[in-house]
């Protein structure tokens, strides 16, 4: 198959795409007319949400990269207004819901002490998805909150209310408010191997060149594992399948780990000696961004697959497809042939939503590089809350090629 070409700017444009999905995402809720982007333009210090005095202005959801004291990069996402109506209206109200499974963090914004049902359908939404927020009321400058609605709130919600005004605010108080409430996990992020790896360590990465290779770089969990392992003070070896063989005939020192890409694991099975640990870059990704857990619980449902079971590939990201896909192509083939069962499966990219997931007997997840850590559990918990077996695509090669116990092993020291 000839393989696609894409133009560099293509590409900056793709790479600032994947920096900007990687950051924390801060949902910003309320009323038409509640003064929601004027907020985000005072945070940011600049006019890059609109702003009119006119109800209904802001329509589907937008994002606003923008960097928080104490934070970092982050992303807010100015939805539509809670109370809007008519046929369009409730579309827009319904893209403003659907936003909040993919945030780290919700600001609810008030005003004119009005707290009622569209408030409250939106806080039993951030609980439903275990998201954390605080409310706002803004205009303070024309009607400062009552104290015994801030008090209620407060209490019964058990979060902060801020009485603000885009005016004179003080958004240093907002920040620190805000920082206070986004969960750290969002933002500080872990060592993917330091707690298997020490200094001086020699970490062997595998990482094939073929046709579902982007053309020109490296694909970003192999990039993250290479930082990570610098960071780590290790030496760290890259190499092609194709050159493995050769590397462990010349090396004097044997690696502390290797991580493989998944899809060459039967390769690099048969050539890393089996007292030196062997795992995936997809498994490491999980521990950091996935349901590490339930994955490792839900893989050995492969051999419980019956006849006429469907199983639902989730892709975190859209790209093009071709007869090497992964998902599309490589872990059907390889779970018909090893079930021996005739198994269908279903394909949902990016971040649409899933419907009718009862259908299905299996739920297989990307590595999930192209989302944040709560994207990921919020799909997923999806099937889980059902109680159906999950497992990403990492453990599903690893099980399906007779190695998952190895490629687990090093988590389990």
């Amino acid at each position: 198959m000839k393989r696609e070409y894409i133009p560099a700017f293509h590409f900056i444009i793709k790479l600032l795409k994947m920096a900007k999905d990687l950051k924390p995402h801060i949902g910003i809720f309320g009323r038409r007319n509640n003064g929601k982007s004027s907020i985000i333009n005072k945070l940011t210090g600049q006019d890059i949400a609109i702003v009119s005095d006119f109800a209904g202005t802001t329509t589907d959801p937008v994002k606003k990269s923008m960097e928080i004291f104490g934070i970092g990069p982050a992303v807010i996402i100015d939805t539509a207004g809670i109370d809007d109506y008519g046929e369009l209206g409730t579309k827009r109200v319904e893209k403003t819901y659907q936003t909040i499974k993919n945030i780290d963090c919700a600001i609810l914004v008030i005003t004119n002490n009005e707290f009622d049902t569209p408030e409250i359908e939106l806080i039993n939404r951030f609980t439903e998805n275990d998201i954390p927020f605080l409310v706002i009321h803004n205009k303070s400058d024309i009607i400062p909150i009552d104290t015994t609605l801030k008090s209620r709130i407060e209490h019964d919600y058990h979060t902060k209310v801020l009485d603000f005004n885009t005016i004179n605010g003080d958004t240093s108080t907002l920040t620190e408010l805000l920082k206070k409430t986004i969960p750290e996990t969002s933002y500080h992020k872990p060592s993917l191997l330091g707690d298997i790896i020490k200094p001086k360590d020699v970490v062997v990465l595998v990482t094939p060149i073929d046709a579902e290779a982007p053309d020109g770089r490296m694909i970003l969990p192999q990039v993250m594992a290479i930082r990570d392992v610098l960071d780590n003070d290790c030496i760290c070896v890259v190499v092609k399948e194709t050159n493995l063989q050769d590397y462990f005939e010349k090396i004097t020192c044997k690696p502390a780990l290797v991580v493989t890409d998944s899809q060459v694991f039967a390769i690099v099975n048969k050539i890393v000696p089996p007292e030196i640990p062997l795992t995936s870059f997809s498994i490491v990704l999980a521990r950091l961004r996935g349901d590490f857990d339930n994955y490792a619980k839900g893989t050995s449902f492969l051999s419980r697959l019956k006849d006429d079971d469907k199983i639902l590939m989730l892709e975190s990201c859209t790209h093009q497809v071709n007869c090497e896909d992964i998902g599309r192509y490589k872990i059907p083939n390889l779970i018909r042939k090893f079930t021996k069962k005739n198994i269908s499966f279903d394909y949902i990219s990016g971040l649409a939503p899933i419907e009718n997931i009862e259908q299905y007997a299996m739920v297989i997840q990307c590595g999930g590089c192209m989302v944040t850590r709560k994207q990921l559990i919020n799909r997923t918990n999806m099937a889980v809350s059902k109680n159906i077996p999950i497992s990403n695509y990492g453990m599903t090669l690893a099980y399906l090629n007779g190695i998952f116990d190895r490629a687990m092993e090093p988590f389990r020291k």
